[in-house]
């Protein structure tokens, strides 16, 4: 469960970044950003899962 919330976090860091990079109109860093919070985002809800489906 640790590690879920950790991938969350993380999730959330990438999601102000792809906002940032949004004002500051950076085509390539914004790209990397949404790659990033799209998988770190899939990773940890699909990590919540299985720990909620292993109790």
């Amino acid at each position: 469960m640790i590690l879920a919330v950790i991938l969350l976090l993380v999730t959330l860091l990438s999601v102000v970044s792809v906002i940032r990079q949004l004002k500051i109109k950076n085509v390539f860093a914004l790209g990397f950003s949404a790659i990033s919070a799209l998988t770190f985002g899939f990773f940890s809800i699909a990590t919540i899962i299985t720990e909620i489906g292993n109790l």
